[in-house]
């Protein structure tokens, strides 16, 4: 059931005021430009840690506009990480974290963020503008890239809700701060943009808001989550020993098959056993490697865990569950202390994103100002993942807010819904293609309404 914001009387009186609304028509008006943004996003994507030149684009706009724009933030973080995982830096590997300033009088200092890089992924959606490029990844792999999680109408909502709100200069009083934001992918971008002194070198955010286009959403709609809204997100990697044998021969070895897939199955308890059923979690074992032949047991395996949770507590209560049970299991299985399992936790995950809740039913009520109050309504929390969370967890304890705009056909949608069609393709698809009129139209219109209203302190 939709959790909508405000009375029946509401609805009516905001609903005919977006029938005539200015706002939305100067969208309207500028969609041409906007589009044809996205589709040179759509049609050049970049993967992580290579966005230079989409934030070449994006600084090219942004300048024209009359914003102080600063370019390669992050860089020195990148090449550092970039080096300490593979052992050098490519070429065409750097920071690009964009950062662009208009002082517009006294007020707040409102950020937007926007996202850059592309996936991984060949594109089969067929559309006239279609991504055909092939590229190297900062690990030295190639693959097909495509934006099939709509950062390229991230970028070019950025840019739109910019040029209303230079246009509207006369209606919003304080600092307004854009972000391109590299490598929201691998869950770096924002970590390194932060590390090089985005809130130290720049005017510092007394708001940052962001949106992310849906396709689990209808076209048209927004939805948002107040609280809680996306996971922590961490990457876990246990390499489960043994000794090897013949397959003719198990009781000459310790079988690490075996030992391994005890431990996925006592994985499971965590969340089921040891959790507060009122409490989320996610524990998923996405990888299992071990072995190359069908008559030898090998001297190890390698499992590959996804963890989600909302909470700090819950996480760590996650976290030390599965490196007491890979222990235990090994234990159990009469393994020496030589040849216990490598539990290895990534240092750099991806904390949950937490909506300031005053702030996110003041940015909703303006939008449902904008375009009415039925296209905009509460969705629960996902245990997806976003690193937009950073922004809002360092020690200045900043209010952020995320909120998806829709971009699947209605009819399509609720079809899905009710069981009588397969769901469309969403993010991180090859087939995924947001309908890029109502996604570009309401996020401009929805960025552009929620800083207004953040100005309006």
């Amino acid at each position: 059931m939709k959790k909508f914001l405000l009375s029946a009387a509401a609805l009516f009186a905001l609903t005919s005021a977006a029938n005539a609304d200015e706002l939305t028509d100067a969208v309207a008006e500028d969609y041409d430009y906007v589009f044809n943004l996205y589709k040179h996003f759509h049609e050049n994507p970049e993967l992580s840690f290579k966005e230079s030149e989409s934030a070449k684009r994006m600084a090219s706009e942004l300048e024209g506009l009359g914003f102080t724009v600063t370019t390669g933030l992050g860089d020195k973080w990148t090449k550092a990480k970039a080096k300490a995982e593979t052992g050098e830096v490519r070429e065409g590997v750097g920071g690009y974290g964009l950062v662009a300033v208009m002082e517009n009088g006294e007020g707040p200092t409102v950020m937007l963020r926007a996202d850059m890089d592309a996936l991984p992924l060949e594109e089969k959606t067929g559309l006239p503008y279609a991504s055909t490029v092939v590229s190297e990844d900062y690990t030295g792999q190639t693959a097909p890239v495509m934006h099939a999680c709509a950062h390229d109408s991230h970028m070019a909502i950025l840019i739109g809700t910019a040029r209303r709100l230079v246009d509207m200069k006369d209606q919003w009083s304080g600092t307004l701060v854009l972000i391109g934001q590299p490598a929201e992918e691998i869950g770096y971008g924002a970590m390194a943009m932060i590390e090089d002194g985005l809130y130290k070198r720049f005017p510092k955010p007394d708001y940052v808001l962001a949106t992310h286009t849906s396709g689990w959403d209808a076209s048209w709609d927004v939805t948002y989550t107040p609280g809680w809204a996306l996971a922590n997100v961490d990457s876990v990697d246990i390499i489960v020993k043994g000794i090897g044998a013949h397959g003719s021969a198990p009781h000459m070895g310790k079988d690490p098959v075996m030992i391994g897939s005890q431990i996925v199955t006592a994985l499971q308890t965590l969340v089921s056993r040891e959790l507060n059923p009122q409490d989320d979690g996610v524990v998923t074992v996405g990888s299992f490697q071990a072995g190359y032949k069908h008559n030898i047991i090998p001297d190890q395996a390698h499992l590959k865990i996804t963890v989600r949770s909302y909470s700090d507590e819950v996480r760590q209560t996650l976290l030390k569950g599965i490196e007491r049970i890979a222990f235990a299991q090994a234990r159990s299985a009469g393994l020496p202390e030589d040849l216990m399992p490598e539990v290895k936790l990534a240092s750099d995950y991806t904390p949950a994103t937490y909506n300031d809740e005053e702030m996110t039913m003041r940015v909703m009520s303006a939008i449902a100002g904008h375009i009415g109050q039925e296209h905009v309504y509460e969705r629960p929390a996902s245990m997806g993942g976003e690193d937009f969370s950073r922004f809002g967890r360092t020690a200045d304890d900043i209010p952020t807010v995320i909120f998806w705009t829709g971009s699947v056909d209605p009819k399509a949608f609720k079809a899905g819904q009710e069981g009588k069609a397969p769901m469309p393709p969403a993010n991180h698809s090859p087939f995924y293609a947001p309908q890029p009129e109502p996604a570009l139209k309401t996020g401009v219109t929805a960025m552009t309404a929620g800083a207004l209203e953040l100005f309006g302190d």
